[in-house]
């Protein structure tokens, strides 16, 4: 019997596949647990809809992040904290801090958990950030740690 799987099956599918299986397999365990519909006509016709608006969505959110990536390229945002002897920091700027300039120096919203820090900044001047808006594009944008 083919069916389309609901939900990840150990060794049997991924979610949205359509698998080949035993007729008492997928009546007495896929689709009682409700893991699994029949393929039939008016199913198949769904899973497509649902792939085609799903790879729309995915389009429109890479499309949205490129925009943001052009905008971010050429920005800079600008932190003022008290320094110590040499230029040292009183503690580090973290990704959080950063995002929170991001969202009140320029207005974008941009997560924490975007920011690509490799380590604190601990020193003043200046330092690239790259920000990772999508899976395949990421922004490189300046960072200018001022002294108060």
């Amino acid at each position: 019997m083919k069916v389309i799987l609901l939900a990840d099956v150990k060794s049997v599918g991924k979610k949205g596949e359509i698998v080949e299986v035993s007729d008492a397999f997928a009546r007495n365990v896929l689709l009682r647990k409700k893991q699994a519909v029949e393929a039939n006509g008016k199913t198949m016709n769904d899973l497509k809809l649902q792939n085609a608006n799903a790879e729309k969505v995915a389009a429109e959110n890479y499309a949205a992040a490129q925009e943001l990536a052009k905008k971010l390229e050429g920005a800079s945002v600008t932190l003022k904290v008290k320094t110590g002897e040499g230029g040292r920091l009183f503690g580090s700027i973290s990704t959080k801090e950063i995002a929170e300039a991001i969202n009140e120096q320029l207005g974008f919203d941009i997560d924490r958990k975007k920011v690509q820090l490799s380590g604190p900044l601990k020193t003043i001047g200046e330092t690239t950030v790259p920000i990772k808006l999508h899976t395949k594009v990421t922004a490189q944008m300046k960072v200018v740690v001022e002294s108060l």
